[in-house]
């Protein structure tokens, strides 16, 4: 056991949730994870404890909580392909809804009452309006999306319930790798645009392909908003501070609130690298908006949230060291 205090970490040997146990770890927290490790990486578990097991088995959880008495948890398992979602509807509703119901009935049992969710802009859908703001429609158009949204509002019933206060933090595009490159972005499949550029200049993809060259943008392709995983990661410590500070249930949308195209992307990762990237041209996919780029202010106003890493060289920089790190490790 340890002096610091600790924080229960669901998907901790994930993407997002490993660089936020490594920001925890900095503020003087202990972070706990618990993981079933289908995707996550126990070589990704570098600052405080694993236990490996699934949400499902709320005996498992409470156990869990009551060994390491945390303060609160800051929940990120879940399945999260929305191609995959769509073809296996019943596995998303199964393992995100259920899951997190099984967590907190287990918080419900321990008196643990404060949860940090991650939430993802999946639950707007097509916006009317851009950029989004919290209080635009929430319309997801795949099971994904729709999983993310059912856990927002039972959220609110367990806060008007049980008094478990959450916030939930809907973000953006998660880019970039931990700038001192202790961990980064390994997913496999992987299907995220700046990875899957730095494939094609390795060769472990023949092309990237650009979906769509006639959108109504400036260059014609999509516009998104990409955030660094180390500025989500420093999102999910103020969401937390917020809570200790007695915070309401509340939501807040988390990206850079600037726009950059796929084309945008592409010139960036040339220049890091020096490399030219092998495209193809393809034709638009369905239901992919021309452009999705976050409103901030509410975090801004309400966490005192800043970016300090999500320009552009930066992402695509630590991302490439990372990358190359990764390549050479299995040479």
């Amino acid at each position: 056991m340890t002096d610091r205090p600790v924080i229960l970490v669901t998907g901790g040997a994930g993407y997002i949730g490993s660089h936020t146990c490594k920001w925890l770890s900095g503020l003087g927290y202990t972070p706990v994870t618990f993981d079933n490790l289908v995707y996550g990486h126990r070589h990704a578990v570098k600052w405080g404890p694993l236990e490996v097991g699934d949400l499902s088995e709320t005996d498992r959880v409470i156990e869990v909580i009551k060994t390491y008495q945390p303060k609160a948890v800051i929940h990120f398992a879940a399945w999260s392909y929305v191609g995959e979602s769509v073809a296996e509807p019943a596995k998303y509703y199964s393992n995100n809804v259920g899951g997190t119901i099984s967590l907190l009935n287990a918080m419900r049992n321990t008196g643990l009452d404060q949860m940090v969710f991650s939430s993802t802009c999946a639950t707007y859908g097509e916006p009317a309006e851009i950029p989004i703001k919290e209080s635009t429609l929430q319309n997801p158009i795949n099971p994904y999306g729709q999983s993310k949204l059912m856990i927002e509002k039972i959220l609110r019933d367990y806060d008007r319930a049980y008094n478990i206060r959450s916030v939930a933090l809907r973000y953006f595009n998660a880019c970039g790798a931990d700038p001192d490159g202790d961990i980064g972005e390994e997913h496999d499949p992987e299907t995220h645009i700046i990875p899957r550029l730095l494939m094609s200049l390795t060769g472990e993809i023949d092309s990237f392909s650009i979906f769509g060259t006639d959108y109504a943008t400036p260059d014609g392709t999509c516009i998104r908003d990409y955030i660094h995983v180390d500025d989500l990661a420093h999102g999910h410590a103020l969401a937390l501070k917020y809570l200790e500070d007695g915070g309401q249930t509340n939501d807040f949308n988390l990206g850079s609130g600037d726009g950059f195209s796929v084309r945008e992307i592409v010139e960036a990762v040339e220049a890091v690298t020096g490399l030219k990237v092998p495209l193809k041209i393809g034709a638009r996919r369905t239901g992919d908006p021309p452009v999705l780029t976050a409103d901030i202010e509410k975090a801004r106003a309400e966490l005192g949230f800043e970016t300090a890493t999500s320009d552009l060289a930066s992402i695509v920089r630590t991302a490439w060291t990372f990358h190359q790190s990764k390549s050479g490790s299995k040479s």
